[in-house]
């Protein structure tokens, strides 16, 4: 008798291959504490799914014992939380994207790889990168708010394509060590020969100010892994004949029981001498087996004009190699600019500041300044007062993708007043200032 337990439901089947039963739980009759559940498993409730209905509790799976407590003994299984991208910046779940954009840049300074050599450090960057991609863009925050890491990989959970609903509850059970549903009748070991897609590597690119604004052309070199040549990616040895493994009889999955008080509880589990696809061949001597082997490659990337720190740019198909026939990974390539000490950015506006005279403020003047395209004359005109803004049209930032269209730069305008003066020129303010007050005395009359 092999006894199922699912929730707080048990049943039984004598003679036939046991069928998965799921059961709702009401969100308001209990808290999921109570069922040992973390509160992201309402994940798998999102409305693109048909399964459950919204506000539902969508699955509890226990083995061993099929009480409520979880104190009993035998494994539980707990469906583990998705990484929370907002914490990952430090930010609030309603900040806004200056916010977000001004914590990602104070992050990625902190642990680029360049600067920051501690282990752990580059790993830092990337989840910060990824998180910040996500919450920079309004749709892909919208479908993370609501359905969580799962909606902006796709439907379903992690990186596969569930055209079947039950693939969730497999990727769930693969990930868990369960070894997939196959021991319910659903095909584990055909699942884990399906083609595996090659993971996305990242790059970090170092621009200047001026090629962050004009755009470059670069020639980056990468380390990636690639399908193996002498095993065709296989990770056989050429020349062998991959035999069936005699674990798990060429199943896939091996299957352990233990006994309870309600009869002999079976899980089935991923085979470890063959790791699920039923078969021992001879590893390649080149890959150790795996298929693939890490090379560098050189590649011209064409950085395009706007670009700033935080950009990503996405090399379709230069990332690592897939396994059994799936398709590469993307290669992206994360922008560190490195301020200019003269000019400040601010999106695609140029921010400088100049400093005058006070009597170049009073009667008007023209100096030289400095922008993104070199030493440009510019009118200060009289009677110009501290803390003027000046507008520079189109000297500033090349919008991203639209290089035919540019932002401005605006200088701020610094009135010097002198704190010593010669007698001649004290003589001659106050000359100025007898002036003055002869004419706000006129005004009076």
């Amino acid at each position: 008798m092999a006894v199922i337990p699912s929730g707080n439901t048990c049943f039984a089947q004598w003679g036939i291959r046991p069928q998965l039963m799921l059961r709702s739980y009401s969100a308001n009759r209990a808290p999921l504490s109570q069922f040992g559940l973390t509160s992201d498993v309402r994940q798998l409730a999102a409305q693109s799914s048909s399964l459950f209905s919204r506000g539902t509790l969508p699955l509890s799976f226990y083995a061993g014992s099929c009480r409520r407590s979880p104190h009993r003994r035998g494994a539980r299984l707990v469906v583990r939380a998705d990484t929370d991208y907002y914490s990952v910046l430090g930010v609030s779940r309603n900040a806004s994207k200056s916010e977000i954009k001004s914590a990602y840049r104070k992050l990625a300074r902190n642990y680029h790889p360049d600067v920051n050599k501690e282990q752990g450090a580059e790993q830092k960057f990337k989840d910060i990168s990824n998180a910040y991609e996500v919450l920079s863009d309004d749709e892909k925050r919208s479908l993370y708010d609501k359905y969580g890491e799962a909606g902006v990989k796709g439907a379903g959970m992690g990186s596969g394509d569930f055209t079947n609903p039950m693939d969730i509850f497999e990727s769930i059970f693969e990930g868990m060590g369960m070894g997939g549903m196959g021991g319910m009748g659903m095909g584990g070991r055909g699942s884990r020969n399906r083609p595996v897609d090659g993971q996305d590597e990242y790059y970090n690119l170092i621009l200047n100010f001026k090629e962050a604004v004009f755009g470059v052309e670069k020639e980056i070199e990468i380390t990636r892994l690639e399908s193996c040549s002498t095993c065709n990616g296989s990770g056989a040895k050429p020349g062998t004949t991959p035999s069936k493994c005699t674990t798990c009889g060429g199943q896939g999955q091996v299957v352990s029981s233990a006994r309870t008080p309600l009869g002999v509880f079976q899980q089935v589990m991923t085979c470890s001498s063959c790791g699920g696809t039923g078969e021992i061949s001879t590893p390649c001597n080149t890959c150790s087996g795996d298929g693939r082997v890490r090379r560098t490659k050189r590649i011209s990337l064409k950085v395009p004009a706007g670009v700033d720190s935080g950009s990503r740019l996405r090399v379709r198909s230069e990332g690592n190699s897939g396994r059994r026939g799936g398709s590469p990974g993307d290669l992206f390539v994360v922008i560190d600019v490195i301020p200019d000490p003269v000019l400040k950015r601010d999106d695609t506006n140029v921010l400088y500041t100049c400093k005058v005279s006070y009597i170049d403020a009073i009667l008007g003047t023209t100096i030289k300044v400095p922008t993104v395209d070199g030493m440009v004359d510019l009118k200060i005109p009289a009677g110009t007062q501290p803390n003027t803004t000046l507008v520079m049209a189109k000297k500033g930032v090349p919008y991203l993708n639209k290089s035919n269209m540019r932002g401005d730069q605006l200088v701020r305008v610094q009135v010097e007043i002198p704190k010593r003066l010669s007698s001649e020129e004290r003589k001659l303010v106050e000359q100025l200032a007898d002036l003055s007050k002869g004419k706000a005395t006129a005004s009076r009359r």
